[in-house]
């Protein structure tokens, strides 16, 4: 048998370590341990979406709606586009393959970011295509020079605003500037993830109609707390999304994750929850960690970087306590770990334990 040659040199993906997982490694009850690695809302889903799961589980036993039709009606009037501006994944995950799939090829190239989502690559390579890595500005996106390192071979260029896994946010001049100047030929990919933890975000959806080279990428993973169903979406030009669904497999998106993200859009009050809660625990990280002369990088997202040492020394001593967070350096940040923000309760555990390991 033999493998696609890409996957010889191509590094797997690992994420923040699950609950279940320390738990067997350390011997202790799962619920004895906190999880501030992966991003999630410490609030959980919805209890509307928790409610239309139950709903929805006495019909497993048929296949889902594999266009999404509901979904798709309710997402495509909440953002203002069309249905068939809309093309739902995986995960937002399953989109960057999409857009993998369509684009790449031996001979290609995309452009990210130093600091950028370590899937951008990932895909990319086993596309067998290059990877140009602009050096970062102050641990975010430099957009004027990832303009100018488009060549004739680029096809993608990634941009996560705000940044996983920095957590800064590009200018919205600046990335109304990349949106206008990006080539015909190249897609502009903007990673929107985190788009929801902050107020003045640049509203790139009407720019939709008349760019085909531009693609909004959206998830329920975090401000919906929904990240265990995997639902993500893209907004793009009807004609580029029209050939996006060729290489989407059908069912791709579950009845369970169906119906929780329908109901997770007509909850506002538990957005406006997780906003609060986010905005409460990341000043108490910032104050905190100023008052330790602990180095942070300012973040527009659920998660704070801290400057502690040696990362991963500090990750596994944290585990010991009982508390995942995430080591940075496969990131190329060896001296940093990530800390996603939890309740206040898991915010002071954390704080507690990381001072008492200093």
């Amino acid at each position: 048998m033999k493998l696609n040659p890409q996957l010889e040199h191509l590094p797997v993906y690992h994420g923040g370590r699950p609950l279940e997982e320390v738990a067997r490694e350390l011997g202790l009850p799962a619920a004895d341990l906190i999880k501030l690695a992966s991003n999630e809302n410490p609030l959980g889903p919805s209890p509307k979406a928790i409610a239309a799961i139950r709903e929805a589980a006495a019909r497993v036993n048929l296949y889902p709606d594999g266009n999404a039709f509901y979904l798709r009606q309710r997402v495509a009037e909440k953002v203002g586009v069309a249905p068939n501006n809309l093309i739902f994944g995986n995960g937002s995950n399953e989109i960057i393959e999409f857009v993998s799939h369509a684009l790449l090829g031996p001979g290609t190239n995309i452009v990210v970011s130093q600091y950028c989502f370590a899937i951008y690559p990932i895909v990319a390579h086993l596309a067998g295509a290059d990877c140009i890595s602009v050096p970062a500005q102050d641990y975010g996106h430099d957009l004027t020079a990832m303009r100018a390192a488009i060549t004739p071979e680029t096809r993608i260029v990634f941009v996560a605003n705000p940044n996983n896994p920095t957590g800064t946010r590009a200018p919205n001049e600046a990335v109304i500037e990349l949106v206008n100047s990006i080539p015909d030929e190249v897609l502009l990919v903007m990673d929107e993830a985190y788009f929801e933890f902050i107020d003045d975000a640049p509203d790139l959806v009407p720019l939709i109609s008349e760019k085909q080279n531009l693609l909004l990428m959206r998830t329920f993973s975090k401000i919906h707390g929904l990240a265990g169903l995997r639902v993500g979406y893209g907004i793009g030009h009807a004609d580029f999304v029209a050939a996006l669904e060729k290489i989407r497999q059908p069912f791709n998106l579950n009845a369970l994750a169906q119906a929780a993200a329908l109901a997770a859009l007509e909850d506002d009050e538990h957005v406006r929850a997780t906003r609060a809660n986010n905005t409460e625990g990341m000043r108490f990280f910032e104050n905190a960690f100023a008052e330790m002369n602990i180095e942070t990088v300012p973040s527009h997202a659920n998660f704070i970087l801290a400057k502690v040492g040696e990362g991963q020394a500090m990750f596994e001593q944290l585990q010991q306590h009982g508390i995942i967070t995430r080591a940075m350096g496969g990131y190329g940040l060896p001296e940093w770990i990530r800390i996603s923000i939890g309740t206040p309760l898991e915010n002071g555990r954390c704080l507690a334990a990381l001072s008492d390991l200093r």
